[in-house]
């Protein structure tokens, strides 16, 4: 099935994992969190290494190591999130990335500017406390 408009998995397992240290009473390791997302362990601590260079968690190793949030949730934004794994989230009037349109006039006539705009202000709105307490973004 095709979809319009996604999320990379690396953009979504950190949004989600970031949830979920959030929620974490204490430390929390990679093994688990791969299992409540049902996703690959190998990926996630690719994931997990970059929002430790970005200085989101920190991470601690051994039998009783894992992650925890490294900043306060509420300093924290989904596009913060998005960012340090995709990189800058563009505003871009022409999905082919032209200045003018090869076949004169846009045939999206600006949909995809407006729904990336709609898409970074969620994010950009959005903290990460936002998720901790809500129960049912994610089922643990």
């Amino acid at each position: 099935m095709s979809k319009v408009v996604t999320l990379s998995e690396g953009a979504s397992l950190a949004i989600h994992a970031m949830i979920i240290i959030g929620r974490s009473s204490g430390t929390i390791n990679a093994q688990l969190m791969a299992q409540q997302m049902q996703s690959s362990r190998n990926h996630l601590a690719k994931v997990m290494q970059r929002l430790v260079k970005e200085g989101f968690v920190k991470s601690t190793r051994g039998p009783s190591g894992g992650f925890v949030l490294n900043k306060p949730a509420n300093e924290i934004s989904l596009l913060d999130i998005y960012e340090s794994i995709e990189g800058p989230l563009e505003l871009s009037e022409c999905p082919l990335g032209k200045k003018i349109c090869p076949i004169g006039s846009c045939l999206m006539e600006g949909i995809i500017h407006q729904a990336t705009s709609l898409i970074k202000d969620y994010f950009m709105q959005r903290k990460l406390s936002d998720f901790i307490s809500h129960s049912n973004i994610l089922s643990e």
